[in-house]
């Protein structure tokens, strides 16, 4: 079963994820980013390979779509925060995004 990320495992996995692009949400144990692509159409096949991964690994994003722009959030909702799952899929999706 998947735990939530111990005070160790934040500062060694997460914070490559921050220098990245990736930010911490306000009032929530969780991170986000924001995507830009050159059209609605790279936006969506971004969205459609990220969903790929997300169901063979059953761990879902939050992401929110307008146009070109896709902004992402990971959190675990099984533990309550963040987890080894948020880290393996934002770092899927960073590769995925080119």
């Amino acid at each position: 079963m998947t735990e939530k990320l111990s005070d160790t495992a934040r500062k060694t996995t997460l914070e490559p994820l921050l220098e990245n692009g990736w930010a911490m949400v306000e009032g929530r144990d969780a991170i986000t980013k924001s995507y830009q692509f050159a059209d609605f159409v790279e936006a969506m096949g971004f969205m459609t390979r990220v969903a790929l991964w997300a169901e063979k690994w059953n761990h879902h994003p939050e992401w929110v779509n307008v146009y070109k722009t896709v902004e992402v959030t990971l959190s675990t909702h099984d533990v309550g925060g963040l987890s080894a799952l948020d880290v393996k899929l934002a770092r899927k999706i960073d590769g995925l995004a080119g």
